[in-house]
C-alpha cells in the first residue's frame, strides 16, 4: 500500500503457499498480497504470484509430498528473478529461513540463490527472541545483506512490543529494527519505505 501511495510500481511474490484454501482466497497470504497490489482474486492472478501452491498446511516439502509434487529450486528461482518492469518487487518466503523447500533446499537457500536483501518479519509471541536471533544470524552466516527487521505485533505476547524490539536491537548491530503494531486499517501503518526502499529489493 505504501509503495503504491507514491506512485511507484511495486510487485510482490508468494511463490510457495503451504495450507492454500481455492475457496478462499481473500483469507490468504496471496490473498492479502493481491489486495495490496489491487489485482483481482482470480485463478489468473493468484497463478501468477504464487504458482506452487498445496492445501496442506505443512511444509513446502511436506505439502508438496501429500500430492505427490516437488518444488523444482532452479525453476522457482528463475521465477524469482523474472522482470516483471516494477520499481520494486516483494517477495515473500515461507515459514523461517530454515525451513525445508525438497531434500536438500532451505529457504536460506532460496534466500541466497535471489540475491535480494531480506527483510527479517517475526513476531512478539514467546520465544521470539531465540527465533529472531537464530534466523539472523543464519543470514549472516551466509553473508545475506538484511534490509531490516521488522517485530509484528502477536495475538499473545509476554512484554509490550517496543521492549522484545529493544531486546532484538541489542545483537542486531546496524541492521534497523521497527516495530508492527495490529493495526484497524493498513493506513495506520508506520512508514517501513525506508527497509525495502532500493530498486532490487526483494
Amino acid at each position: 500500500y505504501q509503495f503504491r501511495a507514491t506512485g511507484r510500481k511495486v510487485a510482490a511474490l508468494k511463490p510457495v503457499a503451504s495450507g492454500f484454501d481455492d475457496s478462499a482466497i481473500e483469507e490468504t497470504d496471496t490473498g492479502e498480497l493481491l489486495n495490496a497490489l489491487g489485482r483481482p482474486l482470480d485463478a489468473e492472478s493468484v497463478a501468477a504470484i504464487s504458482p506452487w501452491r498445496f492445501a496442506e498446511p505443512l511444509s513446502p516439502d511436506m505439502a508438496a509430498a501429500r500430492e505427490g509434487r516437488e518444488i523444482p529450486f532452479n525453476e522457482l528461482v528463475a521465477f524469482c528473478a523474472t522482470d516483471s518492469g516494477a520499481d520494486v518487487t516483494l517477495i515473500e518466503g515461507i515459514g523461517g529461513v530454515m525451513v525445508p523447500l525438497d531434500d536438500t533446499h532451505t529457504v536460506l537457500e532460496w534466500i541466497e540463490a535471489v540475491g535480494a536483501p531480506a527483510l527479517l518479519v517475526v513476531g512478539g509471541y514467546l520465544g521470539t527472541l531465540s527465533h529472531t536471533l537464530t534466523a539472523y544470524e543464519a543470514l549472516r552466516s551466509r553473508t545475506l545483506e538484511i534490509a531490516g527487521i521488522v517485530v509484528n505485533e502477536s495475538p499473545e505476547q509476554p512484554v509490550p512490543l517496543e521492549e522484545t524490539a529493544d531486546a532484538i536491537r541489542r545483537f542486531a548491530g546496524a541492521t534497523p529494527v521497527v516495530t508492527l503494531p495490529r493495526l484497524a486499517d493498513h493506513s495506520d501503518a508506520p512508514n517501513l519505505l525506508p527497509l525495502v526502499a532500493g530498486p532490487s529489493s526483494g
